[in-house]
Formats: C-alpha cells, sequence, structure tokens
C-alpha cells in the first residue's frame, strides 16, 4: 500500500526526521488558508498523487505571491498528471500540498528498500539528489552507495558515517546526518515499510538535513498490525481493477501488454510472463488464482481479464496440485457462460485430474477455447492468437 507525500511526511516527522511545514489542500480556499497558517511571502505547491516524476509532468511549482499561488492551485487541481510512472491515462490531482520553501546547500538521494536477495533492508544514498535512482544507476552506477542492514541487529552509527563518507559530506554535517538516517530507518522498521524514499534530501544553508520529498510504501501483510497506517490507505488512487481482485482473495496486478494471463501460484505466474515475453508478446496482467481457487474466483478472474481492453487473448495456465484441474475447467465453463468471451482463450492444464479437465472442456466444446499441449505449446499460442495469427 501507497500513501501521499503530506502523510508520508507526518509519519516521518513522528520519527524524528525533519520536514518543512506544510498542509494539505482540496481546494483553493483550503490553499489560501494554508498560506495564512504557514506565514511567509513563497511556498512550493505540490500535486497529490500516488505517482514519481510530479515536477517534470507539471506537478510542483515554486509561487512567490499569493497570486501566483492561487494561479498554481486552480490549474493542477483537475488536471491529469501524466508521468513516467502513471502511464499515458495519467492521474487526476485533487488534493495538493501547500508547503514552505527553505534555502538549499546541496540535494542528495537517500531511500530503504527491501532487497530480497539478501534479506536485508538496505539504504541507498546518491549525491545525485532531485533526478530518478533509476537513471542514476543506469548511467553513473558508482555515484551510488549502499548498505545493508542486519535487522537482528539494525542500523548502526558506522554505516551511517560509511554513507556519510561515500557522499562526500564535511566533518560538521556528518552528526546531523547520522541523526537523519537512524530515524528513517526507525521508521521504516517501526511501520513495516517496504520502501521509504526521500528526493531529494536537502542540506540546507544553515546546516540542517531536510526530507523535501518523501515516499513509503508498506507491507500489505503486515497491515493488520497498523491500523492507522490502513486508515491512510486512498482508494481513488489504486487501479479499480486490483481492487476488485482483492475483495475476492485474487492477486492482481495490470500490465500494458495485450496477453491476459491466469494462472495458480506467484512463481508460476512470473514464468508463464516471462515465456510470453520469450516468444515475443507482452503479458497484459499477473493473476495469480491462489491454491484454492473456485469457479468462482476463475470466473471473477476472467470477468477482471476482459474488463481491459488491451487484452487481445487469454493464456489460462494451471498446475494442479491443492487445486485441481478438473475445477479450472469448471471454472472456464462457467466464465463462459457469465461473462461474454470474445476472444481466443489459450488453456494449459497439467497435474491433477488434467485429462479429467481436458476432456470436460473437449465435450463441451466452447467457442474461442483452444487446449495447449505443454507450457511452450500454450504461449506459443497465446501470443499468436493475440497478434491475430492463430488460425
Amino acid at each position: 500500500m501507497n500513501i501521499h507525500e503530506y502523510q508520508a511526511k507526518k509519519i516521518l516527522a513522528q520519527n524524528g526526521v525533519k520536514i518543512l511545514d506544510g498542509v494539505m489542500a482540496e481546494s483553493l480556499n483550503g490553499a489560501l488558508k494554508a498560506t495564512e497558517v504557514l506565514g511567509g511571502k513563497s511556498w512550493v505547491v505540490k500535486a497529490q498523487v500516488h505517482a514519481g516524476g510530479r515536477g517534470k509532468a507539471g506537478g510542483i511549482k515554486l509561487v512567490n505571491s499569493v497570486e501566483e499561488l492561487k494561479e498554481a492551485v486552480k490549474n493542477m487541481l483537475g488536471m491529469k498528471l501524466i508521468t513516467h510512472q502513471t502511464g499515458p491515462e495519467g492521474k487526476e490531482v485533487k488534493k495538493v500540498y501547500i508547503e514552505k520553501t527553505v534555502v538549499i546547500k546541496q540535494e542528495f538521494y537517500l531511500g530503504i528498500v527491501l532487497d530480497r536477495n539478501l534479506e536485508m533492508p538496505v539504504i541507498i544514498a546518491s549525491t545525485e539528489g532531485g533526478i530518478e535512482i533509476e537513471k542514476v544507476a543506469a548511467e553513473s552506477p558508482e555515484k551510488i552507495i549502499k548498505v545493508a542492514v542486519d535487522p537482528l541487529i539494525g542500523f548502526q552509527a558506522h554505516q551511517a558515517r560509511e554513507l556519510a563518507f561515500g557522499l562526500g559530506l564535511n566533518y560538521e554535517y556528518i552528526k546531523d546526518f547520522i541523526k537523519f538516517t537512524g530515524a528513517l530507518y526507525k521508521t521504516y522498521s517501526q511501520n513495516d515499510a517496504s520502501l521509504v524514499e526521500i528526493n531529494p534530501l536537502v542540506l540546507t544553508t544553515d546546516g540542517s538535513f531536510v526530507a523535501l520529498d518523501a515516499k513509503m510504501g508498506f507491507d500489505d501483510n503486515a497491515l493488520y498490525r497498523h491500523n492507522d497506517i490502513l486508515a491512510l490507505r486512498d482508494l481513488e488512487e489504486e487501479e479499480p481493477a486490483e481492487l476488485e481482485a482483492s475483495r475476492y482473495g485474487l492477486n492482481y496486478v495490470k500490465l500494458e501488454g495485450n496477453v491476459g494471463c491466469m494462472v495458480n501460484g506467484a512463481g508460476l505466474a512470473m514464468s508463464t510472463m516471462d515465456i510470453i515475453k520469450h516468444e515475443g508478446g507482452e503479458p497484459a496482467n499477473f493473476l495469480d488464482v491462489g491454491g484454492v481457487a473456485s469457479a468462482e474466483t476463475v470466473a471473477k478472474g476472467f470477468g477482471l481479464i476482459l474488463k481491459d481492453p488491451n487484452v487481445k487473448a487469454i493464456f489460462v495456465n494451471i498446475f494442479g496440485g491443492i487445486v485441481r484441474c478438473d475445477r479450472i475447467a469448471n471454472g472456464i465453463i462457467e466464465a463462459t457462460r457469465t461473462t461474454k468471451v470474445v476472444i481466443p482463450v489459450i488453456v494449459r492444464l497439467d497435474g491433477t485430474n488434467a485429462e479429467e479437465a481436458k476432456s470436460i472442456l473437449n465435450k463441451i466444446k466452447i467457442e474461442n477455447i483452444i487446449t495447449a499441449e505443454d507450457l511452450g505449446d500454450g504461449a506459443r499460442k497465446a501470443v499468436a492468437a493475440a497478434r491475430g495469427e492463430l488460425s
């Protein structure tokens, strides 16, 4: 689960991370009242959407008067903000964050994310603040410093010094940097975060480190421990199909391709997407119907996939274990009765009751249902069907 910048900054401040004063507003009047609360003569207006790259897309504006603020807020509220993370459809801006300004001496990047290979949180720092870390990693990997933190030991001062030396900080700033990074790690660990990113982290002219921006994501499986964080969830920022899937216990993630995927098991789902790519296709989604799939959940899965207008073919790839293949076959039949399926559906079933399942599908002879012999055959047929090349 992700949250907005203004929400993330509140959590950071509660854990001792220094931020600038700011006020969230959902209207022009609210924004004007924010300037009265904050004081001063210049502010930054920030669009609040769950996406990075807001500045380049016109979602962050520095204003030096109330009149400039009025213009910025009017233009921002209601706009479709399109960034490299939103896709071409963009996201509507319904909230803005009005924040005080500060005089910046230097900008940095600082983030914490789980490294699944190391099975540890990794703190990432760079002198290239304000730039997407992916771009820095691709073009200037030598400018990225990483420190892995053993969660059983916790973040240590010597690790903060290692980061500080890597960033080339002068001695007089190191003590404050150690305090800042320690507070950031505390925020990450105590809130079961999956990501905490400060970009940019700024060193001000008075020698303080301040989180000028903030992004936080949380482990969905741990939210039952954090009702306060769960209350911050903004459902309007989430993909509608993914929300609907969660109601039925389905794991669904929308992608940009045209081959819909329905698979049981996350590992098999990843392999299925890989082989579709290998065959020259593009998966349209990740959909794991789980280990206790029923005819109803399979039908719901079909409904979710078919809501995506980009999908030109569906690849059903099931390995029967706990989920029997005949149950999936009946689910496919049920789906065709409740949802109009006008695109090719390639079905590969293997494992428990696979032969019975194939017999069920062949006996019914549903239009557009095509069986596959194995994983490779299924992927080839699905890609060809999506291209309109399957005879």
